[in-house]
């Protein structure tokens, strides 16, 4: 299964107002992008967010602290950079 986040459908998240997502599959690599890109993905289908590859990147950064998110981030625009020659 792909690494995705999908809407949480336990009684106590049913009984909560809006919605949760919880994550499902194998998870890839810490500083592949994968992850980055399956929590955009939720938040953009949540809707009520305006920018959400921004919001991601301030989870990401409260998560791992600025200096990681920073190491992951530029190994993946390293990445990147290698693939399109």
């Amino acid at each position: 299964m792909a690494y995705k986040y999908v809407k949480r459908t336990s009684k106590k998240a049913k009984a909560r107002k809006g919605e949760s997502y919880e994550p499902k599959g194998t998870p890839p690599p810490p500083g592949e992008g994968g992850r980055f890109k399956a929590l955009e993905a939720a938040l953009a289908k949540k809707g009520n967010v305006s920018n959400p590859a921004a919001t991601a990147a301030a989870i990401g950064r409260k998560k791992y602290g600025k200096e990681e998110f920073q190491r992951m981030a530029a190994a993946g625009r390293k990445k990147k950079r290698g693939k399109k020659k």
